[in-house]
């Protein structure tokens, strides 16, 4: 996947939030604000301030005059990935992020898949990934895949059947390693597309027309317990399997789910800790309990779907082969953006942007 882009940096926490009626609060009180008030509750660095003059986010009506005039009320949130599992909101108005890679919101769309550096794959736009993005295709409408030209054709040959975009993903998320080795044999490549296939399932959550990951009635974690208003800590029981939630009680919760970690971060821990230490959350609604048990169910399957990673050992194809196939080099060009033009792009104090 030659092309990559590095992470989003807003700049500002308030920007993104796990409810969008935050969000919107937090925008209501920065425009109500005059002058070096404004300011403050901005936050500003060295690349945005209120007065910064920025072009709107491909696909954004947003708008474009400076912040500091900004009267109007709060762009219509959107659904991000802020890091591995965990789905929030943002806030799409260039004028409040930092570095928002326009590239990246140009080709997001129904059919994108993005591949993290933690080998963690979302549907939505990843926003809070400290590792960088490869973009399934380079195009929207799931045009011209990402991938060496010529890659496709000479696996498909290769494996005796059509391979498509997704089985090169499968294959990166089997592998699990940046430095990707191909199979040179058809066996081999099943396997490991086979798991990587199941892994991307369970990650994607129903997004593109899939089915959302579910346990056998009797493993499904049911609420045992109300959880309360405002929750300040989170442990597991490990006899009972049972997640603790301040006085509130969620079972079953195996092990494996509650020790699931990418790097040296518990997922658990991090998505109660970002619902409940910022002062002007809510009370914990509904929908929060409702996420947090389809993440057990996703950690749990994970958790289970590791534990048979195939070992994908055997000869592989070799950069001579590559090279012999005309894979090889990849061209300058394919490591770069491609040129979108299908929308038109409201660039700084409401110009037209040119692209």
């Amino acid at each position: 996947m030659p092309w990559s882009v590095a992470p989003l940096r807003l700049g500002r926490g308030w920007v993104v939030a796990p409810d969008a009626r935050t969000l919107r609060a937090r925008w209501g009180a920065l425009v109500a604000a005059q002058g070096a008030e404004r300011e403050r509750l901005f936050g500003p660095t060295r690349s945005r301030t209120t007065g910064s003059s920025v072009a709107a986010l491909p696909g954004r009506s947003t708008g474009t005059g400076r912040l500091a005039r900004e009267s109007g009320p709060c762009p219509e949130p959107v659904r991000v990935a802020y890091g591995p599992y965990d789905e929030q909101w943002l806030i799409p108005d260039h004028r409040l992020i930092d570095a928002a890679r326009p590239e990246l919101w140009r080709v997001a769309d129904g059919h994108q898949l993005f591949l993290v550096d933690d080998f963690t794959v979302a549907s939505l736009l990843p926003a809070g990934s400290p590792g960088r993005i490869r973009p399934l295709y380079r195009r929207p409408g799931g045009a011209e895949p990402n991938l060496a030209p010529g890659l496709l054709p000479y696996l498909s040959e290769r494996y005796g059947h059509d391979v498509t975009p997704e089985d090169v993903l499968a294959w990166c998320l089997a592998a699990g390693t940046a430095a990707v080795g191909l199979p040179a044999e058809p066996g081999a490549w099943a396997e490991g597309v086979a798991w990587g296939r199941e892994l991307l399932r369970i990650q994607l959550r129903g997004a593109r027309g899939g089915e959302r990951p579910r346990l056998p009635g009797g493993r499904r974690p049911y609420v045992r317990a109300p959880l309360p208003a405002r929750p300040t800590e989170v442990g597991h029981d490990p006899e009972e399997e049972a997640l603790l939630v301040g006085a509130g009680r969620i079972s079953p919760v195996p092990a494996g789910a509650w020790d699931f970690h990418v790097g040296d971060i518990r997922m658990l821990d991090l998505w109660f800790h970002r619902r409940t230490t910022a002062d002007d959350l809510p009370d914990w609604p509904q929908e929060w309990t409702s996420e947090l048990l389809e993440l057990i169910t996703v950690l749990t399957l994970l958790s289970e779907l590791n534990a048979s990673r195939p070992e994908l050992t055997g000869p592989q194809l070799s950069r001579a082969d590559l090279r012999a196939a005309g894979v090889l080099p990849v061209p300058p060009a394919a490591r770069r953006p491609a040129s979108v033009l299908d929308h038109h792009e409201e660039g700084p104090e409401g110009q037209f942007a040119l692209l």
